[in-house]
């Protein structure tokens, strides 16, 4: 926990502490920014008030009483549900702006591991709750150099084996002797997946090759036993995603879509142009804010990108947000480019990565465009390959 750097950012903000608060492991976000152990015993509620100025306060049960102690700041136990409140009331005097992990209206449910009972106890005793969700990002998804550096070498190798697995796909239906292969889509899976481990890489389920129809089910993950064959003719989309082998490394994530030997069909190629078009609208929001040093947040980047979408008659088909935070999670702890499964107003902060991968889902295929992006102060720029015209495999 770097104590110093969280009260500054409350002093920016305007708030007078940041309290946590657990009970049986409600709140990971809070045990990763305070360092504490995610595994402890925890069967009593405990509260860390870190104020903006001046020494941190903890109230712990008494038979948990050491449950913070490898935390600074002065220490009040409680027993009786009477003596919590009490000392709650004694640990936050001179505190009224709170910082929680709490979203009004549960707009951010990401960062909302704040019962209401506990917020309406603190209201209670004349507190003013807003949301930790901004000091979250600050304190979750910034990247350190060496992490950034991690998602550049992800990006190197799975972009490679990206490309080799057209080719591959290619060779199996379209081989040299002219008797065309069999394919299916798991066993794509399985040329992804053993080419990553080859690499080093580690990833969370996946990476999902869909035929078709398939890739109109952007969550659709193809097993042995349920999954389609990959013939000439068909459309075909990638989403393949991975990491170092360590805990800090960050991710890389990645969709790219073709038509196996054959060109596109117009709606086909006007749904792709739609698509591209759609994210790199956000991609010159995202570097035109960063680069005239204005604050963007998520929403306004998915508005960029959606907009195209909804302009071209596709509104109704593009069924997710823009993109995704990215860190050591696939799905990370900062802003995502969102304003449709919720109206993201956290900061796109420098020195984090997040993909931008708008979609349209028709009946019978669907495209997604899916790059990453990486932010440093003045600047945001896409950190890979960039798919410009739909694979001719």
């Amino acid at each position: 926990m770097n104590l110093e750097a969280i009260q500054a950012a409350l002093r920016d903000a305007g708030h007078d502490g940041w309290l946590f608060y657990d009970h049986h492991h409600r709140d990971p976000i809070g045990e990763r920014i305070l360092g504490l152990d995610p595994k402890a015993h925890i069967t009593r509620r405990y509260y860390y008030l870190i104020p903006a100025m001046g020494e941190p306060r903890k109230l712990v049960h008494r038979i948990e009483q050491g449950r913070l102690d490898t935390l600074p700041g002065s220490k009040g136990l409680y027993s009786s549900w009477q003596e919590l409140v009490i000392g709650l009331d004694a640990m936050l005097r001179g505190a009224k702006t709170l910082a929680m992990q709490y979203s009004p209206n549960n707009d951010i449910m990401y960062v909302s591991m704040t019962d209401a009972g506990t917020v309406e106890l603190l209201r209670s005793l004349g507190k003013q709750i807003v949301s930790s969700a901004d000091l979250v990002s600050q304190f979750e998804a910034v990247l350190t150099a060496e992490q950034m550096a991690s998602h550049g070498e992800a990006q190197k190798a799975i972009d490679a084996i990206l490309e080799e697995a057209w080719r591959k796909m290619g060779r199996a239906l379209r081989p040299a002797d002219g008797i065309a292969g069999t394919l299916t889509e798991f066993e794509m899976v399985e040329f992804l997946s053993n080419a990553m481990k080859n690499e080093g890489l580690i990833w969370e389920n996946g990476p999902n090759v869909s035929a078709n129809a398939n890739s109109s089910d952007s969550h659709y993950e193809p097993t042995k036993d349920h999954c389609s064959p990959v013939r000439t003719g068909d459309f075909i989309l990638i989403d393949i995603w991975g990491k170092l082998d360590h805990a800090d490394a960050v991710f890389y994530d990645i969709t790219w879509t073709g038509v196996v030997g054959r060109e596109p069909s117009d709606v086909e190629q006007h749904v792709f142009e739609t698509v591209r078009n759609a994210r790199d609208a956000a991609i010159a929001a995202l570097e035109s804010a960063f680069a005239a040093n204005r604050p963007i947040r998520g929403f306004e980047a998915d508005d960029a990108a959606r907009a195209v979408i909804r302009n071209a008659g596709f509104g109704d088909y593009f069924t997710h947000r823009t993109g995704h935070n990215i860190a050591q999670e696939i799905h990370g702890p900062g802003a995502h480019l969102d304003n449709l499964e919720t109206h993201d107003e956290r900061l796109i902060l420098p020195n984090t990565c997040f993909s931008v991968e708008p979609g349209i889902y028709l009946p019978g295929f669907g495209v997604r465009s899916e790059v990453d992006m990486m932010t440093t102060a003045g600047k945001a720029w896409v950190t890979g390959k960039i798919q410009r015209e739909l694979v001719r495999i």
